[in-house]
């Protein structure tokens, strides 16, 4: 019998890596747990949905609501409160009123910072040297962009934020400038263009300025290797894909859910 339950919120979910990991680490350590896909139209079915679920002890939050959430949180953690986005809720239950607290916590940040510490080493890039804090560029401006943006700040780097339209804190992919991509040692795709099914999709970036050495890293995992990825690997930059970002932040997740 199942005597806890786990999920993934979010708008529409098809393929979830967060399902197949966690149920197959319940069947194989013989944990008494499930997890499962609960799509929501609207992030304010929420508090309805915990309630249909008196077993539900946490919940991973994906496209579109890591920022929407928060407003119904009762508490964030240090990491989630500087990140501004959430991507993990522990759900405490108080058995003697049915009353429960919700706390955010954000995994993404380390899931991502781990994945990039290993390319950066791999493409022979010294991060303890790194006091020139080189800028990267960041494609995306969802909650999915905010944790990266935290992570490349404590990396050293100099985060730009690149969206579909200009505002104070972000440029337009057609503002980049030559000179801007050439000199820019990281892009980061924070998009959820070119996933399964959609693959033949990528940000509208000026790929034709990339240059031999530069590292971009898609967010996305599937599929294995993204148009994105393509594309920037055609100038010979250092490619890859979000898949072990997602694992390094879903073992985030069951600490804490479990702490």
């Amino acid at each position: 019998m199942v005597t806890v339950e786990y999920g993934l919120i979010g708008k529409t979910l098809g393929h979830s890596f967060s399902a197949k990991y966690f149920n197959e680490k319940f069947m194989k350590e013989g944990i008494s747990a499930r997890y499962d896909l609960y799509p929501l139209p609207d992030v304010d079915l929420l508090p309805t949905l915990i309630k249909d679920h008196p077993q539900l002890k946490g919940l991973n939050v994906t496209i579109p609501y890591k920022v929407e959430v928060m407003k119904f949180l009762d508490d964030l953690s240090e990491e989630a409160r500087g990140i501004g986005a959430v991507n993990v809720i522990k759900i405490t239950r108080d058995s003697a009123d049915g009353g429960y607290h919700l706390k955010g916590y954000n995994s993404d940040a380390y899931g991502f910072s781990e994945s990039m510490k290993e390319v950066l080493n791999r493409s022979g890039f010294n991060i303890s040297d790194n006091k020139d804090k080189p800028v990267a560029l960041i494609l995306g401006t969802g909650g999915a962009s905010k944790a990266v943006v935290w992570s490349m700040r404590n990396l050293c780097f100099e985060p730009q934020l690149v969206g579909r339209t200009h505002r104070d804190d972000c440029l337009s992919y057609s503002e980049l400038t030559p000179d801007m991509v050439y000199d820019s040692k990281v892009i980061v795709n924070c998009t959820p263009l070119g996933t399964s099914p959609d693959i033949n999709r990528a940000a509208p970036f000026p790929y034709e300025y990339l240059h031999e050495g530069q590292i971009c890293f898609d967010l996305v995992y599937n599929p294995e290797e993204t148009l994105f990825m393509k594309l920037c690997k055609a100038h010979g930059c250092i490619v890859n894909n979000g898949l072990e970002m997602l694992r390094l932040q879903a073992i985030g997740a069951w600490k804490i859910w479990n702490e």
